[in-house]
């Protein structure tokens, strides 16, 4: 690209430059959409997990939302931010978010102390080029540098913790962070019950349904419904590694439960997974969580991240029963932040919202709460 007397028109295309001569620096930043530059810049990052990939972004698009990854450079220093850029119906303007996991900025060469006001000054000059009102995402425990990165831009807020089984422990270490009565009832279903790789097609389409039954027992939203396609394809990619592990009933040879685990770049995402009504009582998923335990150890991997509770919390049942497995955990935090505040509150007050809320962005909450239960 020249830069003529025209340069500032430039500053909307994608790519889209920005050179400060007095200052010596190269900034630029653009948005990328095709997997094979995806891939590339990924291979250029110090870190990342598969929440990051293009892949896992393509595939946890909604039909009105678009995978973008921007990509930003200041001389040495790349940071690179997935999201789902969307459409705010009827108005002009977008708004981004993450997808379901762990995402937050990656980067190479973010020395200690880094000043990120370049960073700011350049995404907020695109975002409000491109009519972008807020961006929103959940941010990864195990990939550093995020709020170095972040600081001062929005809003950096703690939603809870993650539970991490310390797998750069020895084995025996970890079994003593055991609960005592969780041992008892992994050490009884392994007894009864035997675990083993799912292998065809026809195992994935069972784990399918077992995880769909499981979330028809605990009134699950409709977002934590997905379809057969996106079993088949994240369970094929070759962007990362996904594992899913079944437990079977010795005595009947029944499958009864099943958890998929995704593992990238030493990170072991405990992603998915479900029991059968009938056989809760075997503890299923507790002996696939204690076997992928003892092969992420083997293998040598770094974290194995069991998450949180539903929606975030630390203080429900769902973080309960993970705590049981390790008391190592991890701060949690979101990513909120307002372009334009005069365009955020009209918004709101358009869709005739009063009440206060943590939700974010808050002109969406009337929408998102009203998705109906549906399966696919």
């Amino acid at each position: 690209m020249t830069f003529g007397k025209s340069w500032k028109d430039n500053l909307v295309l994608k790519p889209y430059w920005l050179i400060q001569n007095l200052r010596k620096k190269f900034l630029s930043i653009e948005i990328i959409k095709s997997k094979i530059e995806w891939d590339n810049f990924l291979k250029e990052v110090e870190n990342y997990d598969f929440y990051h990939t293009y892949d896992y972004n393509s595939l946890s698009k909604s039909d009105n939302e678009t995978p973008i990854l921007l990509k930003y450079k200041e001389n040495d220093v790349l940071i690179g931010i997935p999201l789902l850029l969307r459409n705010i119906p009827n108005t002009q303007y977008k708004d981004a978010t993450c997808v379901y996991g762990y995402s937050g900025p990656i980067s190479k060469n973010i020395p200690d102390g880094f000043d990120n006001s370049q960073f700011k000054e350049v995404l907020f000059k695109y975002l409000n080029k491109n009519n972008i009102i807020t961006v929103f995402s959940r941010l990864n425990p195990f990939i550093k540098n995020q709020h170095l990165i972040l600081n001062n831009i929005g809003l950096l807020t703690n939603k809870g913790q993650v539970v991490n089984i310390n797998i750069q422990l020895d084995l025996e270490k970890q079994e003593a962070e055991i609960n005592k009565r969780l041992k008892t009832y992994i050490n009884t279903s392994r007894r009864s019950c035997s675990a083993r790789m799912a292998s065809t097609k026809k195992d994935i389409q069972e784990f399918m349904n077992i995880y769909h039954e499981n979330m028809d027992r605990v009134s699950a939203k409709k977002l934590y419904y997905f379809n057969k396609d996106y079993f088949h394809e994240i369970s094929n990619t070759k962007a990362f590694k996904s594992e899913i592990l079944l437990a079977i009933d010795n005595e009947s040879g029944t499958i009864i439960a099943g958890c998929q685990f995704i593992t990238t770049n030493g990170i072991v995402q405990y992603h998915l997974s479900g029991t059968k009504n009938k056989y809760i009582h075997l503890n299923g998923t507790k002996l696939l969580i204690d076997e992928m335990r003892i092969l992420a150890t083997q293998r040598e991997n770094k974290y194995f991240n069991l998450g949180g509770g539903l929606g975030g919390r630390d203080d429900d049942s769902l973080f309960h029963f993970k705590s049981l497995f390790s008391k190592d955990f991890k701060k949690f935090d979101l990513w909120k932040l307002i372009v334009n505040q005069k365009v955020y509150d009209e918004l709101v007050t358009k869709k005739g919202i009063i009440e206060k809320s943590d939700y974010f962005p808050l002109y969406r909450l009337l929408d998102d709460l009203n998705v109906k239960f549906e399966k696919h």
